[in-house]
């Protein structure tokens, strides 16, 4: 989710649902040991829970790195070693470490030497020409035995040439079976999947096999989907009914920061997706897109947006519009 999701983003998640556990988008080991710390991994403390995933395949930056978020108060690391980008692999981290599963686990080690939080990766069911039935179980064995305290596995095989990170989403076949296998043979190990999820109902079939269930398009395309994780999930009312209601509990955040020199754009981007397939959301979109970007436009500029979306035809299901 790099280049998609930010701290803004990740506050307008937690308007909508409370309990799950949130990530930020992947930060490389070198930014922060090198960069703007605050800027990089600060985030609202209404965020909790959340996760921090680094990038890196330097076992001794991996550990600096874990520390230094541990200190900014995050609730769990986790490693990826799945994003197919060619940003990512000319730094030789990300997917291609699939194929080097002791390095890996070196990684792993590392970490939890280092803090006392959660240590988790998120990992392809293999790369290129490795056989996923090979290559998904070498890599899980090793980081569970160097300690990881659970798995997140993205249910396709990522193509590290010939393929964009897009086509890669989309282009491999999903096989959910072999990472339902894969929780079946680490029955004490935390076993998530991710890749292709698109639904409230989708999402709960997968619990019968796996222990969680991680959204990420799907949620940043259709937020309201998370309108319906606490009430599915948690057994805990949703925090908020719809889409108007969470425009109006976000104004507060957006005040806030806007009188610290933000944009409204940097915060609204987020938004574009609410209201799928009702009357008004392409008005809603061209007032943010038109008017959001202009200097000095304020929360008000996202309420005019809003009211061309008639509260009336909210969904009752939010989670619906994405099926």
């Amino acid at each position: 989710m790099m280049d998609w999701t930010d701290r803004h983003c990740r506050f307008v998640h937690r308007l909508m649902t409370r309990h799950a556990l949130l990530y930020t988008e992947m930060v490389t080991t070198g930014a922060v040991i090198h960069g703007n710390r605050e800027r990089l991994l600060g985030y609202d403390q209404a965020e909790h829970p959340v996760a921090v995933q680094l990038g890196g395949s330097d076992p001794v930056d991996l550990a600096a790195s874990a520390r230094i978020c541990e200190d900014f108060g995050y609730d769990e690391i986790n490693l990826n070693v799945g994003c197919p980008s060619d940003r990512v692999q000319s730094g030789a981290f990300g997917a291609c470490l699939m194929r080097e599963p002791a390095l890996v686990a070196e990684c792993v080690a590392a970490m939890k030497a280092t803090v006392k939080v959660p240590v988790t990766v998120k990992c392809r069911i293999g790369v290129d020409d490795q056989d996923p039935q090979e290559a998904l179980p070498a890599l899980a064995r090793a980081v569970v035995a160097a300690g990881a305290d659970g798995l997140i596995v993205h249910a396709r095989k990522a193509w590290l040439k010939g393929l964009s990170p897009r086509e890669n989403r989309d282009v491999p076949p999903l096989d959910y079976a072999i990472v339902h296998r894969l929780k079946a043979d680490l029955p004490r190990v935390p076993v998530s999947i991710n890749g292709g999820i698109a639904t409230i109902e989708a999402a709960l079939a997968q619990l019968d096999h796996v222990d969680g269930v991680m959204l990420g398009r799907a949620a940043y395309q259709n937020p309201e989907l998370l309108l319906r994780v606490d009430p599915e999930f948690f057994g805990r009312p949703a925090p908020l009914a719809n889409g108007h209601e969470l425009i109006e509990a976000l104004v507060p955040y957006i005040e806030a920061r806007l009188a610290e020199g933000a944009r409204l754009h940097a915060i609204t981007r987020h938004l574009v997706g609410l209201f799928p397939g009702r009357k008004g959301a392409r008005q809603f979109r061209r007032h943010l897109a038109t008017e959001g970007v202009k200097p000095g436009a304020d929360a008000g500029v996202l309420r005019q947006a809003a009211s061309f979306v008639d509260p009336a035809t909210d969904a009752a299901d939010s989670g619906r519009a994405a099926a």
